[in-house]
């Protein structure tokens, strides 16, 4: 087959000549979708957006119920269930997978992007977490020492992020098949 392509391509267009790129067959997915609401901005990342807002949102209510009193706190917090660090990106990946397909390059760096977003909530901002709270403690000992107001919210569980990755995703889903599927 490619001993027959590379004849093909010789006796069109002498050795060394600048030939014309072939023209690509028309493909819905891989076209420009309009972004919902005419916005303007590309459907992946008002979805993303809106999904992180949403994780943040449900943080507020879920943590206002389990504590007994309102914890508008939650809503910009780094931590907590679900992850909306992770369902910011997997959404991001799953709304740029559905519209320029799953094997584009820029889904490979959307995923790319995801994994770094991911490892980083747990290991690196999961350590900053640990350690915050043995300062705490250690602080609690030493009344002596002025540590200010210290953090303890900063990481996430592995249930939180798989929480944040199943949200992201399905709710990315449920978002292009609402607004850009018909």
């Amino acid at each position: 087959m490619i001993e027959r392509r590379l004849a093909h391509d010789q006796k069109v267009a002498p050795r060394g000549a600048f030939v014309k790129a072939r023209p690509v067959a028309y493909n819905p997915r891989m076209s420009i979708h309009p972004s919902p609401a005419g916005s303007g901005l590309p459907f992946a990342l008002l979805a993303a957006v809106a999904i992180q807002l949403a994780c943040q949102a449900f943080k507020v209510v879920f943590y206002s119920i389990r504590e007994r009193r309102l914890s508008l706190a939650w809503f910009i917090s780094a931590g907590g269930m679900p992850s909306a660090h992770s369902a910011f990106v997997a959404a991001l990946a799953v709304s740029v997978g559905l519209q320029d397909g799953f094997g584009s390059a820029v889904f490979s760096v959307a995923c790319v992007f995801a994994l770094i977003t991911v490892y980083d909530a747990v290991r690196l901002r999961g350590a900053v977490a640990h350690h915050a709270r043995i300062l705490a403690r250690l602080a609690e000992k030493h009344p002596d020492v002025s540590l200010g107001h210290l953090n303890t919210r900063l990481g996430h569980t592995l249930p939180e992020i798989v929480a944040g990755l199943v949200a992201g995703g399905a709710l990315a889903v449920v978002a292009w098949w609402l607004f850009l599927a018909a």
